[in-house]
């Protein structure tokens, strides 16, 4: 979540303002009592008409994009009307009161053992595993896994060496800032030439005594590739035959997880190989739930240090407890118990093949544009990257972003990290609910700037940091 600052200027000081939304949204007498309106950045003296508070608010939410047009975002944007009324039952049932609610508790280890099962644990019964409100907390926890579990194995050198986590330069924010909270040195492998993520012989040779794990990206937001967890796992086969470093894997399957068990079936990215000892997932991504739910797997108990489980004495029950939230909704772990009821393997499969199908056809589009070179084709995740050709002079990604969204499309237009930093790109998501109409529609507004962007006498965007839209 973003942190904010209080106003300041001006604005700070107003004690009031006039009123400015319809007076029919008032009280009974649409004259008498609406001559100001309340303050933004204070609460008000005192309480206002329900139907006047919520026009305020609808008023000022209508600013924002359309969800279903963000071709940025790999949050769920759309579900189908039961699941939102199972969501509006359950809102007001704290998951953390599973004494409570034994049911919304029970559906919760259903989904874990759904997902033990699809993902090949040895034993689904036995693997571990939580609901957690995105992928961002699932990876805290594997990550605070890895790190208390080689704690234990070195517990004669720590707190006095420093443990290290090895991941591609690409991986999501969040193992930033699971390094930079609980002090682990992040060793990042750099991308290189039309290599975009992690190479398994780079990270092998980053590894040593401390390091904690290897994180593997099934499906990275930079260009929705799979990065090559069987390829990483035997590199790290060999590092152990050559020097007895045992280095666990996490695969961060935020988006890819839900993907690939469905349409790359051959692919063995996940606990069929011995040494992933625990994936994470995004349900409110290609999990097709609403914001936010994730789940975080653990091959077998022991890969879990108990010492980490708490066991709480909570409102009259005996409570094990892996989090770092407490409270939260159980909203979106009954969504993505009826998603998994509602399709099933085949209708995850069409749902997925869709999207890609989808992906795969506009990116095609884009690519026969002339303009336009392709990264990756929305063969892997239903996600595409492309950049400008090596002759487009006049105009740069950060233009077609920008011009995208004057029709309502949100495309993130950004700069690939160290070793890439020359390379700017765009990045197309198709979700559930971006229909092959939708592709169409963004097709004939694209080529409909083009002319007009290539008239253009150099590219127009001068503050790159400020123009892009990736934040994610």
């Amino acid at each position: 979540m973003a942190l904010h600052k209080g106003p300041e200027g001006p604005e700070a000081e107003k004690p009031f303002r006039k009123l400015a939304f319809n007076p029919f949204y008032g009280e009974a007498n649409p004259v008498g009592g609406m001559t100001e309106a309340p303050p933004r950045h204070r609460l008000p003296d005192g309480p206002l008409p329900p139907m006047s508070a919520y026009q305020l608010v609808r008023d000022e939410l209508m600013l924002d994009g359309n969800s279903r047009l963000n071709l940025a975002t790999f949050v769920t944007t759309w579900m189908e009307p039961q699941a939102g009324v199972l969501m509006n039952d359950c809102r007001d049932k704290n998951m953390i009161d599973k004494d409570e609610y034994p049911r919304t508790a029970e559906l919760e280890r259903r989904c874990v053992a759904m997902l033990a099962q699809l993902w090949h644990a040895p034993d689904p019964s036995a693997a571990v595993g939580c609901s957690t409100t995105g992928s961002s907390e699932a990876c805290m926890l594997a990550g605070m896994a890895l790190k208390r579990r080689w704690t234990r194995r070195n517990a004669d050198r720590y707190p006095g060496a420093r443990p290290n986590l090895v991941m591609g330069i690409n991986v999501q924010v969040c193992w930033e800032k699971f390094c930079n909270f609980w002090e682990v040195e992040p060793r990042l492998v750099p991308m290189e030439g039309e290599r975009f993520h992690l190479d398994p012989e780079a990270a092998a040779a980053l590894c040593d005594e401390n390091t904690i794990g290897v994180v593997a990206v099934l499906g990275s937001t930079f260009d929705g590739s799979y990065e090559p967890v069987a390829d990483l796992c035997a590199a790290l086969d060999a590092l152990q035959e050559r020097t007895g470093l045992d280095i666990p894997v996490h695969v961060d399957g935020a988006s890819g997880g839900m993907i690939a068990p469905f349409l790359d079936e051959d692919l063995e990215w996940d606990f069929r190989q011995p040494r992933v000892s625990s994936i994470n997932t995004s349900g409110h991504k290609y999990g097709l739930v609403y914001p936010g739910v994730g789940w975080a797997l653990w091959r077998t108990p022991e890969e879990l240090p108990e010492e980490l489980v708490f066991r709480v004495n909570y409102l009259g029950g005996d409570m094990p407890t892996f989090a770092l939230n407490f409270s939260r909704p159980g909203a979106q772990v009954v969504a993505q118990y009826y998603t998994f009821l509602r399709l099933g393997r085949a209708g995850y499969r069409a749902v997925q093949q869709t999207a890609r199908d989808v992906a795969r056809g506009l990116s095609e589009r884009v690519e026969a544009m002339g303009d336009f070179r392709l990264l990756t084709r929305g063969n892997e995740l239903p996600v595409f990257a492309f950049t400008t050709g090596p002759d487009v002079t006049a105009y740069d990604v950060f233009d077609v972003s920008r011009r995208l969204r004057e029709s309502g499309w949100l495309v993130p237009a950004y700069t690939f990290p160290k070793n890439r930093e020359d390379l700017s790109v765009l990045r197309v998501v198709c979700r559930n609910g971006f229909s092959a109409d939708l592709a169409e529609l963004f097709v004939e507004d694209l080529k409909r700037l083009l002319p007009e962007l290539r008239r253009q006498p150099r590219p127009l965007t001068h503050d790159k940091t400020a123009a892009t839209s990736f934040h994610h």
